[in-house]
């Protein structure tokens, strides 16, 4: 039954008070809840009679994993409803564990690393870039916005349920760590080094910093390698930055076309 203090409950999920305080988070809409069911522990899924009868295998696992599921009118997933248009179906889980970082994993391939990005499109865009490229592990600054905000996981597209996101107490720690056990630290600046002529590795650490401020002064002297994304042409007035999510896809795309090539 959805009552006025359920309605309460979920809605305060929007908040980091309250995702805290209940240790839940809400995934909205079709294609999100049917990329996610099955890697979260549901608690409840609200839905219309229409996507319950058009998705019985995901009712059903929800219910066995000891999931309420609720049969809703569109009028009352309004009520529920963080979006601006009305899902048919939305999904409260249960927040898992914090992930942890061996501090290893650059050794296997690409590592995300994050300083303060603030906005929660950005850092779903940027989840979502980078389990298309093939990227399982963001590591981010503590103070970068919770991976669990419904604008972060909805922009995610699902994409939350494959990569490992870890809030690590301080960043430039971890870089240092790295650094001196091997790994190449490459971040993006204005003074460096052309990304599209640049030598890239296989493996390392992948730098993005603050929409506002970019990399923070401990952070940056973390990185040995600084790149730059060039506008074009180079004497022509641009836009003063890039969006750091569009950034994420142009520098992650450069790494992964130096793999191609080297496979041909």
């Amino acid at each position: 039954m959805i009552t006025a203090r359920l309605i309460k409950l979920v809605r305060s999920l929007a908040d980091h008070k309250g995702r805290r305080e209940e240790r839940l988070f809400v995934a909205e809409g079709s294609k999100c809840v049917c990329d996610t069911i099955g890697f979260f522990r549901p608690s409840r899924l609200f839905a219309t009679p229409d996507w319950l009868e058009a998705h019985p295998a995901e009712a059903s696992s929800a219910v066995e994993r000891g999931a309420v599921v609720e049969e809703c009118k569109k009028c009352q997933l309004r009520e529920l409803s963080s979006l601006t248009a009305t899902p048919p179906v939305i999904a409260v889980y249960h927040i898992p564990e914090a992930a942890e970082i061996c501090g290893d994993e650059w050794k296997e391939g690409l590592v995300l690393a994050l300083d303060r990005v603030q906005d929660p499109g950005n850092l779903g865009t940027i989840i979502r870039t980078a389990d298309w490229m093939g990227v399982s592990t963001v590591v981010a600054s503590k103070d970068t916005v919770d991976v669990y905000n419904p604008k972060v996981v909805q922009a995610t597209m699902g994409a939350i349920s494959r990569v490992k996101v870890v809030y690590v107490e301080s960043l430039a720690e971890y870089l240092e760590d790295a650094a001196a056990d091997g790994a190449r630290v490459y971040g993006t600046f204005l003074d460096g080094e052309n990304i599209y002529t640049a030598s890239l590795g296989a493996t390392g650490i992948v730098v993005m910093g603050n929409e506002g401020s970019g990399i923070c002064p401990a952070v940056a002297s973390t990185v040995g390698e600084r790149l730059l994304i060039p506008s074009f042409p180079p004497e022509r007035p641009t836009s003063e930055s890039l969006n750091v999510a569009t950034a994420t896809a142009i520098v992650l795309s450069q790494f992964r076309s130096r793999q191609m090539k080297s496979r041909n």
